[in-house]
């Protein structure tokens, strides 16, 4: 994977940087709008203001894209040969693997694009524009830059634009930049160089507005907003094959060398022993085609669709076959805060006075309300711009009208038991002083309908409210608000905000005669701080703690301040604080230098699409496995550039679009379940090339001993083929369906440059292999010399038996390479024990059913017959055993010095 250039080059207007009059003078507009004119010849030059949707791949694509395997290819060679050659049994067989594997390769993956289908939801919305002096609505398809439009609570934003004029103006930029609370605008200048997320004067495409209103002036439209350079950013970003397509390729290609040198060796030998070229030929060309695991393909597309299918009992959609398998392989998970670890939304966490402080957990009430937070709370709905649609619902179901921070107030006083509309109703509003983002504040003015007093409440910044306040609440009597308990009332507030929370003050004033607001601001009683905060998902500490128990190692990539991203990192159990750095300290360096230091770094903060890319190519041009997890539009760049794109199932359409699993549910815990699945498909498919080609192994090299010693064939091509076909075939499905086995999720994950076939399973093979084939050719031997070459037929019967029932009793101890045979229950894997069953009285009826004897060249076999057969087996699963068995022992004592669990 390229890394990308550390900074980009951009002919890009600093709108933000203009004022409002000189963007209207490079735009060619003024206050009074476009006319109808300009409008056309803008929309000829400039286009549609549309983000282009990449069609879905069709049925016929998804279903070549199967074929593009080096192993199918293979498989069609040989089976191609097999035809020439006019053995249209085996060619079938072959061609059949191949096309199983199309299908299910091609049902699945396009199953998984239609329920993709069904995630997305493209929305056109209209625009309320000013053209030829009249404010008329439009489809946000048609607005061109210069064109004056009107925005208020509730719209969609349709195109980046400079704020002009704005009242009280707040949008929720989460998707695009990551900051969960919402950003107040104003027209104010900026200066050059200012981070997407703190361009106050500018709103953005697809963003929300949460509250206000406010004329702003369209700057960019389609693939020249921010969300379109995304856009631009995704589909310009390469997309590898996966480490399984990978290893598999390699394997291919390992595999068709050996085969070929094989045959070769075979065929070389029997013309120089003077056998018949035809018989050896068909020899040759049969071993090649048992060496050939055409079962694979078969098996691991099964593994890969049995795995999607658990993967999406657990709530996540698997969109590529194989990156269920990449999954397992995941050494580091590049997270964003928000929506991801955090809920993406905000919640009053703390109540702080002078002298106490109180924690407000999730959907609890506070048990014991004292005078102080009984007037907090009371402040926190009757001086709140938020509604509640449906009052009496349950408190998760209320639906509630209002900015985040509003909503949140709201709910914490619900929660603990005050009612918004009973409220309002002893309380009588008769003034209020909105909150903007230049006074930062808010106060009303209510009269008790019951009592006749009169009240100020006001709630804002703390270093705004304290200004009003000369009284502080202490013990529920007010006293004097003195320089110390001022000092500590600041030093209280700027200790909660270093860590991470966002502080709002609350303040009150009772009287008689009070008129309006403004007038009365002055003299107000302090009464305590609410820190509000985007809480962490309750299964988000758990989960994490999972992934570092099996090795994989989380790294926070957000846009929100630093302090906020560390006080997440603390918060889910990390004990060191957390090397951070911003986007800024990245556009610093290049890209060489981001590769030596990106592994001392456990925190990005403040970033942009392009930084969160340049992580993931770092990490991924060390060798790791990445996968990167978001929801925003802002993630997908990195998530479609990451080994595994995981992207939350309330995301952006853009987002899901992009990502290789999507989240139907977004919980955190799905994605350790997933890894540990992607861990078991990969040890399945292990486990079935190991099996098959131990087989395939034992075979040759029974056949090549024997024509070196100058022996006749000990097994006939149509033996090997039905050994192939029946003793393994069946086992060899049967076992996609294994289940996991225990620790796996403790093992350290797989390297990239790690082969399928590792050290100590090409070891397992050659031991098998050879041990096989000292028993067989002894036997062969022995049955020689005993019998004589008249009795061929016989003797190759029992070669052939002996190794079709050694395949059948081989695979229960290769199924689990982690425990020995008789420590694994042998019943839980009923598919593979109902196969090994049906394929040992398929092996019977070639041995003993008269039809298939004439095509075989078999004959029956006696008692004593099999009595040798099932103890040369046992001998050979002890001998499998005791190999395993030091291979169990030298893993657990490596696994202790290297995984020691510190969760």
């Amino acid at each position: 994977m390229p890394i990308k250039k550390s900074k980009e080059k951009s002919s890009e207007e600093h709108w933000y940087a203009l004022s409002v009059a000189d963007c209207f003078k490079k735009l060619k507009s003024s206050k009074d709008g476009l006319s109808t004119k300009p409008v056309k010849a803008r929309q000829r030059s400039f286009g549609l203001n549309i983000l282009p949707q990449e069609k879905p791949l069709s049925g016929l694509l998804i279903l070549l894209s199967q074929i593009k395997s080096p192993l199918v290819y293979v498989l069609l060679i040989a089976g191609s040969i097999s035809w020439l050659l006019g053995d249209l049994t085996d060619a079938g067989v072959i061609f059949f693997a191949v096309l199983i594997n199309t299908v299910f390769g091609w049902w699945q993956e396009n199953k998984a694009n239609k329920a993709v289908a069904k995630l997305r939801q493209i929305v056109r919305y209209q625009a309320k524009v000013l053209r030829d002096d009249q404010e008329i609505e439009i489809d946000s398809s048609e607005l061109v830059p210069g064109d004056l439009v009107f925005i208020s609570a509730g719209d969609k934003v349709p195109a980046d634009s400079r704020v002009v004029e704005a009242k009280d103006l707040q949008t929720a930029e989460a998707a695009l930049t990551g900051e969960a609370a919402p950003i107040a605008k104003n027209n104010k200048i900026l200066k050059s160089g200012t981070y997407l997320a703190d361009r106050k004067n500018m709103v953005y495409m697809g963003t929300l507005v949460v509250r206000g209103k406010a004329t702003v002036l369209v700057c960019e439209i389609g693939l020249k907003t921010e969300i379109g350079k995304i856009t631009k950013l995704v589909k310009e970003t390469k997309e590898e094959k996966t480490p399984l397509q990978k290893k598999l390729a390699q394997f291919s290609s390992w595999l068709t060398v050996l085969v070929v040198v094989s045959s070769l060796l075979i065929f070389s030998l029997g013309l120089f022993l003077n056998q018949d070229p035809l018989e050896i030929f068909i020899t040759a060309v049969a071993v090649a085609v048992a060496a050939i695991p055409e079962g694979l393909v078969i098996a691991v597309t099964i593994i890969l669709t049995v795995g999607m299918q658990v993967i999406l009992k657990k709530k996540a959609l698997v969109r590529r076959l194989v990156a269920a398998e990449t999954l397992g392989s995941t050494s580091i998970i590049c997270t964003d805060k928000t929506g991801t670890l955090t809920e993406g939304k905000m919640q009053v966490a703390n109540i702080i006075t002078a002298d106490k402080e109180y924690q407000i957990a999730k959907n609890e009430s506070i048990s014991k309300i004292e005078k102080v937070q009984d007037l907090i709370l009371k402040v926190s709905v009757l001086c709140n711009e938020a509604v509640v649609e449906n009052p009496q619902a349950a408190l998760a179901e209320l639906k509630i009208i209002g900015s985040p921070t509003e909503k949140a107030l709201l709910i914490a006083a619900i929660q603990s038991g005050y009612n918004q509309q009973k409220l309002n109703q002893e309380y009588e509003k008769l003034d209020e002083m909105p909150f903007n983002s230049e006074k930062k504040f808010m106060a009303t003015l209510h009269h008790h309908k019951i009592l006749g007093h009169r009240h100020i409440f006001a709630k804002g910044a703390p270093e705004i409210i304290l200004d009003f306040c000369d009284k502080v609440m202490i013990g529920g009597k007010a006293e004097k608000l003195n320089i110390n308990y001022l000092i500590y009332l600041k030093k209280k507030y700027e200790g909660l905000t270093s860590q991470g929370l966002r502080l709002l003050a609350f303040a009150y004033k009772t009287g008689q005669n009070f008129k309006t607001c403004l007038n009365e601001l002055g003299h107000l009683t302090f009464l305590g701080f609410v820190a509000l905060k985007d809480p962490l998902r309750q299964e988000a500490k758990e989960a994490i703690n999972l992934c570092q128990a099996a090795g994989i190692r989380p790294i926070i990539i957000t846009g929100d301040h630093k302090l906020t991203a560390k006080a997440i990192f603390l918060e889910l159990g990390f004990k060191t604080d957390g090397n951070i750095v911003e986007g800024k300290d990245l556009d610093n360096w290049t890209d060489e230098e981001l590769q030596k230091r990106v592994s001392g770094i456990d925190i990005y903060a403040r970033v942009e699409p392009h930084h969160k890319l340049r992580v993931v190519d770092a990490w991924q041009a060390k060798g790791e496995v990445v996968a990167m997890t978001g929801d925003g539009i802002n993630d997908a760049p990195a998530l479609k550039s990451a080994d595994i794109g995981i992207a939350l199932g309330d995301g952006s359409d853009v987002t899901k679009e992009t990502a290789d699993i999507v989240l139907l549910d977004n919980n955190f815990r799905v994605i350790v379940a997933a890894v540990e699945q992607g861990r078991i498909i990969f040890d399945n498919i292990r486990k079935v090339i190991l099996y098959l080609l131990t087989d395939s192994f034992s075979e040759m090299i029974l056949i090549i001993g024997a024509l070196v010693i100058g022996l006749p064939l000990p097994i006939l091509a149509t033996q090997i083929l039905w050994i192939n076909l029946v003793a393994d075939g069946l086992p060899n499905i049967a076992m996609t369906l294994e289940p996991g086995e225990s620790g796996i999720m403790r093992d350290k994950p797989r390297k990239k440059s790690e082969p399928i076939l590792n050290k100590e399973m090409k070891i397992l093979i050659f031991i098998i292999g050879v041990i096989t084939d000292i028993i067989l050719l002894g036997l062969f031997i022995y049955l020689l010399g005993l019998l004589g070459e008249a009795n061929l037929d016989h003797i190759r019967t029992i070669i052939f038996t002996a190794l079709g029932i050694d395949s059948l009793l081989y695979v229960f101890s290769v199924r689990s390479l982690r425990h020995s045979i008789f420590n694994k229950n042998f019943f839980s894997n009923k598919y593979l024990v109902g196969a090994v069953i049906i394929s040992f009285f398929m092996m019977l009826l070639a041995v003993y059913l008269p039809f298939l004897q004439d095509i075989f060249q078999t004959v029956s076999l006696g008692g004593n017959e099999w009595l040798i057969i099932l103890i040369l087996a046992l001998i050979k699963i002890i001998f499998i055993e005791i190999v395993k068995y030091y291979f169990i022992v030298k893993n657990k004592i490596k696994s202790q010095k290297l995984m020691p669990l510190n969760v």
